[in-house]
């Protein structure tokens, strides 16, 4: 028995669905407030055959706060797959991120012990790594560094990949993957889910750079690492490194749209100021933070030789990824406007 945590979300949805396909029996956690019906509707994307294998999964509701819940999803379970994680940029979001990503994997670690669990896989982010090596590139070796400023969600992963080099120090076989902005079908409205809407609605976009992958990938990069008892290590999951404007015009063309225009910084750095002082009162504002701003600047260099090496793995380029995922995102918009 396989576990998927986070089942629900757009990686971890594709993960289990994979994993049925090669006939593993695999267990799914969610909230008793999720609506797995959309994922059974993302399923037709990715196979002829949604709802034979969505009838197939074993979901259970799990609260990482509740110990004894987690043991009881841990029943007979030899592999973890934990995909579970609150993801937000805005500061209010803070202690709950915290909680969701830090303590919820403290637990399901500590649930581990003494369990049937001989396998566990944990999705961090591209956010935690600092500093470029010789060629100016990002790789698996640019370890988190303290004296920089960091997104709360950055820290917030790179606190559980804590927990999770800890539980290999004793004894688990754990293996680390750090995807990028995750492509992916489904789940329009959450997360990396909102690039096709946000992109389709305004015709704007910052000045900096994106690292983006396929969720296909992600997915199958994450079953090889297990399958093939890779562990003690992380890897970086990336396709390409391309500028945002380039990504929302891979986008609007296709929608029908103007081109995009780039954000000037200034624009940007008015925002800050008014966050300064009016942040307390209008809370979208506090996003405007330096820290935020910084990232949809900047422009970093991520290097996925390593993965490509050792799997030797091809990545499917990101115009095929848009191409693919946004005929989906038309397909369900235009069922919806009907």
């Amino acid at each position: 028995m396989i576990l998927v945590t986070g089942a629900t979300g757009i990686l971890g949805r594709l993960i289990v669905l994979e994993l049925l396909k090669q006939g593993k029996k695999v267990r799914a956690t969610k909230r008793k407030s999720s609506n797995i019906n959309d994922v059974k509707h993302s399923f037709q994307f990715y196979t002829e055959n949604p709802e034979e294998f969505f009838n197939k999964i074993e979901w259970i509701d799990v609260d990482f706060d509740d110990i004894d819940s987690l043991k009881t999803a841990l029943i007979n379970v030899e592999e973890v797959y934990h995909c579970a994680a609150k993801v937000s940029f805005h500061p209010d979001d803070r202690k709950e991120m915290y909680h969701s990503n830090i303590v919820g994997t403290r637990n399901l670690l500590f649930a581990c012990e003494n369990s049937s669990v001989k396998k566990f896989c944990f999705v961090s982010s591209v956010a935690v790594l600092d500093g470029t090596d010789e060629n100016g590139k990002v790789t698996e070796d640019s370890n988190f560094n303290p004296k920089l400023h960091h997104s709360k969600y950055a820290k917030s992963k790179h606190f559980s990949e804590m927990e999770v080099w800890r539980a290999s120090a004793e004894g688990l076989k754990t293996v680390i993957i750090n995807p990028g902005v995750i492509i992916g079908s489904g789940n329009w409205q959450s997360s990396s889910g909102e690039i096709f809407g946000t992109f389709e609605k305004f015709p704007y976009a910052m000045s900096g750079s994106s690292n983006c992958v396929d969720v296909r990938d992600v997915a199958n990069i994450a079953i090889a690492l297990m399958e093939r008892n890779i562990f003690g290590e992380r890897f970086l999951i990336i396709s390409e490194n391309k500028k945002l404007v380039e990504v929302a015009n891979l986008i609007r063309q296709q929608l029908g749209k103007s081109q995009a225009k780039v954000l000037p910084k200034w624009i940007l750095n008015v925002g800050y100021f008014l966050n300064l002082l009016l942040g307390w009162l209008i809370p979208p504002l506090r996003l405007l933070n330096r820290i935020n701003i910084q990232a949809v600047t900047s422009h970093h260099l991520l290097s996925n030789n390593k993965i490509k090496e050792r799997l030797d793995y091809q990545f499917i380029p990101i115009t095929e990824s848009i191409d693919f995922h946004l005929k989906n995102y038309i397909k369900d918009h235009q069922k919806s406007s009907k």
